[in-house]
């Protein structure tokens, strides 16, 4: 057992939308990702997903809404909702917690999709 630093796990990576796996805690994995401008539209059939924003401002699009986190708050994702998430012109980092079996992309597959994540 040794400590997590996250500012420094978020300075070894500078790919957007490719999750980084840094830790695993009862089937779950957290996660941290930078991100910027667009993803997809998407759905967890079985999971729900919580995003905790570290820097910037995250957003998440629902088909009846837009939430907008910044730094320092979170929000989870209810199992089968849609979403799509995004900034506005910058840059955010945000940590990703969500069961083992999840895929980004949720239901969707394409060129996005990462399927081995890589643990940093």
């Amino acid at each position: 057992m040794n400590a997590i630093n996250i500012t420094e796990k978020f300075s070894k990576f500078s790919q957007h939308w490719t999750p980084k796996i840094i830790a695993e805690c009862n089937g779950q994995l957290v996660k941290l990702a930078k991100v910027n401008g667009d993803f997809l539209w998407h759905k967890h059939e079985n999971e729900d997903e919580m995003f905790i924003v570290f820097k910037g401002t995250f957003i998440l699009e629902f088909r009846d809404k837009t939430v907008e986190l910044n730094e320092g708050e979170m929000i989870v994702v209810p199992k089968g909702v849609e979403h799509k998430p995004g900034t506005i012109n910058k840059e955010a980092h945000v940590m990703v917690i969500e069961p083992k079996s999840t895929y980004h992309t949720g239901n969707v597959k394409n060129e996005r999709t990462v399927e081995n994540q890589e643990w940093i």
